[in-house]
């Protein structure tokens, strides 16, 4: 066995696991399937770095089965030691474990990059940005990557600006397909479902102040709301704000909410989103979560240097007392809470994420002369993940008339139009 994994004789659990999600994901499926009878991977050696549960399994293994070279890494606190004994069992170099913490989770990824891989297959950007940092030769022989985050693509735009950036990458979050369901339907639905089962409580008549109205933060927000909370929304950006504002939810500043919540989520993949001066405005007993998201989006270690001190510790739950003497209650250290304490998003959603990831994979390896930079997927490649995944619905894309093909092709108007 080649990779580092807590206990291979997980693997049989593990691998019905990974059976059933394969079973509900046909647009991966059907994509995976085109790939093998193509050629397009064979040979292809693929680091794929992400979220290490069922769903994610079952693209690694099916690039697998389509004649790739995969091979699997994630970080600790994302990883499902019976998933990775069983990718493992299926011949896959797996680097993973649970128990692994930060200074373990590096050498992971490092071990997954010296198996020089041509393409990966991210999920925040940190093993694209890792291979550019610490294995230039590597990259230097890579043919691009594909990133399916809000979060992890802001980076790599950054890279690309200031010229850092020296590999093409296909950004699958911003596919339709992907960002108009997972990011809303999926992060908003498993975000809120979680922190109602780590907290142990009822979200009917709390007060929950969601932190950014972005495509996660708005799903936050509804899927709250349907619950029986009362929202209040905070944002930066105005025209997001003013959504909010449409949407019903009244908007505030967070330093003008903090006081008022029961629950506070952050949904803006910024660090330092929620500060210390919040985490002392809250009141005692309150609640703070992450919904997708990076390290220190709460300002966890600048509350500590700040004279704030652990109480309790009951599973994913830490109490803090803070300088001002009220508690909080932090979720899972400030972690992706939908993933590295709950069961992540749903099925569905995930095939859908998953279907853009692997025709991100195609477009990369098919599409001469992609530069250096971050490419959108193309509309019609995102537009055949949809309707894959309409299809297993039992819907049926209606198609436009002659006339109104007529009509959109021309910009000379027509007898009887308005002038």
């Amino acid at each position: 066995m080649i990779g580092r994994i807590a206990d291979p004789s997980l693997w049989r659990a593990g691998a019905d696991r990974i059976d059933w999600a394969r079973a509900h994901m046909p647009v991966t499926v059907v994509l995976a399937e085109r790939l093998r009878r193509a050629g397009t991977v064979a040979g292809v050696r693929i680091g794929v770095s992400d979220v290490l549960e069922p769903k994610t399994a079952a693209v690694a293994l099916a690039l697998a089965e389509a004649g790739a070279e995969v091979t699997v890494t994630s970080a600790g606190r994302n990883t499902d030691d019976e998933v990775a004994a069983a990718l493992a069992h299926a011949g896959l170099a797996v680097y993973a474990r649970a128990d692994a913490g930060r200074s373990e989770d590096r050498e992971n990824a490092l071990a997954l990059l010296d198996h020089r891989p041509e393409v990966i297959v991210d999920d925040g950007a940190s093993t694209i940005r890792l291979v550019h940092l610490e294995r230039p030769d590597v990259v230097a022989e890579m043919r691009g990557a594909t990133e399916q985050t809000t979060s992890g693509v802001r980076p790599l735009r950054r890279m690309h600006a200031e010229g850092a950036l020296r590999i093409p990458v296909i950004a699958a979050n911003d596919a339709r397909s992907k960002s108009l369901f997972d990011n809303r339907h999926g992060t908003g639905q498993s975000v809120v479902f979680a922190v109602a089962d780590v907290a142990n409580r009822s979200l009917r008549g709390a007060t929950v102040v969601v932190v950014g109205y972005g495509r996660v933060g708005s799903g936050i927000a509804e899927h709250a709301a349907s619950l029986g909370a009362r929202v209040i929304v905070t944002e930066t950006d105005p025209v997001a704000a003013l959504q909010a504002a449409f949407a019903g939810f009244p908007v505030r500043t967070l330093a003008q909410a903090a006081p008022e919540a029961d629950i506070v989520i952050s949904a803006t993949g910024i660090r330092h989103t929620i500060d210390v001066a919040h985490l002392d405005a809250v009141p005692t007993g309150a609640i703070v979560a992450v919904g997708g998201g990076v390290s220190q989006e709460i300002a966890l270690d600048a509350a500590r240097a700040a004279g704030a001190t652990e109480t309790a510790r009951e599973g994913a739950v830490s109490t803090l007392r803070m300088p001002s003497g009220s508690l909080v209650h932090v979720l899972d250290d400030g972690n992706c809470l939908n993933v590295s304490a709950a069961e992540g998003n749903p099925v569905q959603i995930m095939d859908l994420s998953f279907g853009v990831q692997l025709a991100s994979v195609e477009y990369l390896l098919t599409t001469p002369g992609l530069g250096a930079a971050v490419h959108e997927l193309p509309r019609g490649a995102d537009d055949e993940v949809a309707a894959i995944a309409l299809a297993s619905f039992g819907g049926t894309v209606d198609t436009g008339s002659a006339a109104q093909r007529e009509f959109l092709a021309s910009w000379i108007a027509a007898e009887g139009d308005d002038e």
